[in-house]
């Protein structure tokens, strides 16, 4: 007699007519799906309850790739992809809201502690690992591809520059980066546009590697980087900047501290100053899933466009632009998973076969996410109340 777990899950597949895809069961019995040659095998070595795939399906089957009780044949990201088309109730954000909320019991605090804390969690994994794996630029975060073609490498460097177009940098100007990762930004505003240049972070692994850059180079005169949070600066910096920027960092500032943030930016930017906000978006505001908040990123939040531009009047910010980068973000995710795969004997060895597939599965997850569902990456450029000295054509961006 099958069990109930195995009874439910079959039923669900078998109404599944769009994607041809196999089921090996931990009872030893296997099943194809669809109607064409399967693209992939799921392989359950075990039984996941059911209570627990239906308090959070993320933490769940997360869990059970990184502890050997699913395996799979195929690609990870084709499987990830079509979990996301295949419209499962569970894990679609709206209908998850109420049953979400029944079950957290998450900590929401976004002080200063817990946020070192979190960041350390992720980005003090070591540069010696991020080098294997990002470009030379060490950026971590949406590369710009002009060229289905370009490198990492290529695509890094244009995310760059497009920004600092965006920002219409002048020498002698000052320009901030808040969250700063490894510093080839302000390196590169300071080598190009002759402007002062600081950076801040919370990760000193980030903050060692960032220093070092900039004395190899030779820049200290121009250029400066803190082990500081936002809130600090704001506090302690008797000055203001001309161009402020912000890249794949206020994901992790938390729901609570979003105003918070806008209101540390207009302490810091002179009047008429523009402002660059790179960041990963939802169509629904929300907590990132319990997986990525337990095992990558803990206290992460995706804010929605509209939960953002709602902030920029509070601070009288003016809106001038708004870009998605989605696909851009999805084959920036494809290179870095294929960079860790080349690595893999390397890493397994210094860490585990377990953080392997955790790092795996985030990466390729990431990747289909960008392409299948909801999850969506913007520049939002804003001025700091009315700027009317700027270009009336996107022409600058492209020259």
């Amino acid at each position: 007699m099958k069990d109930m777990e195995r009874t439910v899950l079959d039923k669900f597949c078998r109404g599944i007519n769009d994607y041809s895809f196999s089921i090996d069961y931990w009872d030893g019995s296997s099943e194809n799906y669809g109607q064409d040659d399967p693209g992939f095998k799921i392989i359950f070595k075990d039984k996941i309850s059911g209570i627990k795939i239906l308090k959070d399906p993320s933490l769940a089957l997360g869990e059970a790739y990184m502890n050997g009780i699913i395996d799979f044949k195929g690609n990870l990201q084709q499987i990830v992809e079509t979990a996301y088309k295949i419209n499962i109730p569970f894990f679609e954000k709206k209908r998850l809201n109420g049953l979400s909320k029944l079950f957290d019991s998450g900590n929401k605090s976004t002080s200063l502690k817990k946020q070192r804390k979190d960041i350390e969690h992720h980005y003090d994994l070591g540069n010696d690992f991020y080098e294997l794996w990002l470009d030379e630029t060490m950026s971590y975060s949406c590369a710009y591809f002009c060229s289905p073609e370009d490198s990492l490498y290529e695509a890094q460097l244009q995310k760059i520059d497009y920004i600092l177009k965006k920002l219409q940098l002048h020498q002698g100007e000052s320009i901030l980066d808040i969250g700063c990762g490894w510093g080839w930004l302000i390196i590169r505003a300071a080598q190009q546009y002759g402007v002062k240049a600081l950076g801040i972070t919370l990760s000193e692994e980030q903050y060692m590697k960032t220093k070092q850059r900039i004395a190899e180079l030779g820049l200290a005169a121009q250029v400066d980087v803190k082990l500081m949070d936002y809130r600090s600066l704001a506090e302690s910096h008797g000055g203001k900047f001309d161009k402020v920027v912000s890249i794949g960092m206020v994901e992790h500032v938390g729901e609570a501290n979003l105003s918070k943030y806008m209101e540390t930016v207009d302490k810091l930017l002179v009047p008429g100053g523009l402002s660059v906000l790179h960041c990963i978006t939802g169509q629904i505001e929300g907590p990132c899933n319990k997986w990525i908040c337990k095992y990558i990123f803990p206290g992460g939040y995706i804010p929605s466009i509209r939960e953002l531009i709602y902030l920029l009047p509070e601070n009288d910010f003016h809106l001038l632009d708004v870009e998605s980068l989605r696909l851009h973000y999805a084959k920036t995710l494809d290179h870095w998973a294929e960079n860790f795969e080349k690595n893999i004997d390397y890493i397994k060895e210094k860490y585990s076969e377990r953080f392997v597939k955790m790092w795996r599965l985030y990466l390729n997850s990431c990747a289909a996410s960008f392409r299948a569902s909801d999850l969506d990456i913007h520049q939002i450029v804003f001025s700091k109340g009315l700027n009317s000295n700027l270009p009336m054509t996107r022409k600058y961006l492209y020259l």
